[in-house]
């Protein structure tokens, strides 16, 4: 198959690297050439757009069979992710109107949910977030899966959790830096996937996914944030994070959801089996590959 990996960064360049081991042409499309060794060193032939700008997009060299967009927005404010997310996803609809690819898979986000309760959530859930960076995700969706009902474009979307992997996961890298805090009693679930996981959901998805369908790329185990963090103290050797304050927690709480992800769905219709089905496994092999690396230093903080 011939590739485009639209934004070919964190996801999209071992992506990219993964379907060429697996004999595919793949082509990597970043708005600057910065990586571009990085591409050809994982035999991605490197491509430079901007997907906001119509007329940078007709120089790219179509057709092509399949298509990720996993592309993210640089800053975070909701008019950038308009740009980015909504008016680059509508490009990349009207310039591929002429000549269709076989899949398109869109690497939507779990924010889209805005579920406060702590319940399982699955693709059929509401999805009214407060955020206004998460309407903006809405609203691409819809516009993807307007295209895909009219038989013409062949959408999947696939909604991802919290990406970590390495380099990657806040809480974690927080935790390292004794910089983390537990927001209230700790009761929040976290919803994660690691980044070796969400390369091969999308590959699943290219293969099986069916075109106007959501799939929650998630992991199996939702876990509150409290035991989250009582998993890293008991395998690093380190106190657990302090509380944070009343003040603190009244910052944080407004726009953050509470809810369990369900990927039974996934599991099912595109076949793919978790290489890490926990975050215990996943963060094991990152500790391990830092310790490895001999940059895992452990500071425990003053008690």
């Amino acid at each position: 198959m011939r590739v485009l990996i639209v934004g070919c960064g964190y996801v999209g360049l071992p992506l990219g690297a993964e379907l060429v081991k697996q004999g595919h042409e793949v082509f990597g499309v970043r708005r600057t050439n910065a990586a571009e060794t990085e591409l050809k060193a994982a035999g991605i032939q490197p491509l430079v757009a901007d997907i906001t700008e119509p007329e940078e997009l007709a120089t790219l060299p179509k057709p092509f069979d399949w298509i990720v967009n996993c592309v993210s927005s640089s800053k975070g404010g909701s008019e950038e992710y308009r740009q980015v997310y909504l008016n680059g996803t509508r490009s990349l609809v009207e310039w591929l109107s002429a000549t269709p690819s076989k899949k398109f898979v869109y690497t939507s986000s779990t924010s889209v949910y805005g579920q406060t309760d702590g319940s399982p959530v699955k693709e059929t859930s509401l999805t009214q977030p407060t955020s206004e960076t998460s309407k903006v995700l809405v609203e691409t969706e819809k516009l993807l899966l307007d295209a895909a009902s009219k038989g013409t474009f062949p959408a999947v979307i696939l909604r991802v959790a919290g990406i970590y992997g390495p380099e990657r996961g806040h809480l974690f890298l927080q935790y390292l830096k004794n910089e983390a805090k537990i927001e209230g009693r700790g009761e929040r679930f976290i919803n994660m996937i690691h980044r070796d996981d969400l390369v091969g959901v999308i590959i699943a998805a290219l293969k099986n996914g069916r075109p106007g369908e959501i799939y929650n790329a998630v992991d199996d185990e939702p876990v509150a944030q409290i035991h989250f963090f009582r998993w890293l103290s008991e395998a690093l050797g380190k106190w657990m994070p302090p509380f944070a304050a009343e003040t603190e927690n009244a910052g944080r709480k407004r726009g953050l959801t509470n809810k369990k992800l369900q990927n039974r769905k996934l599991k099912m219709e595109l076949g793919y089996q978790f290489k890490y089905p926990t975050f215990r496994q996943g963060y094991t092999a990152e500790i391990q590959r830092l310790d490895d690396a001999g940059l895992l230093n452990i500071d425990l903080e003053p008690r």
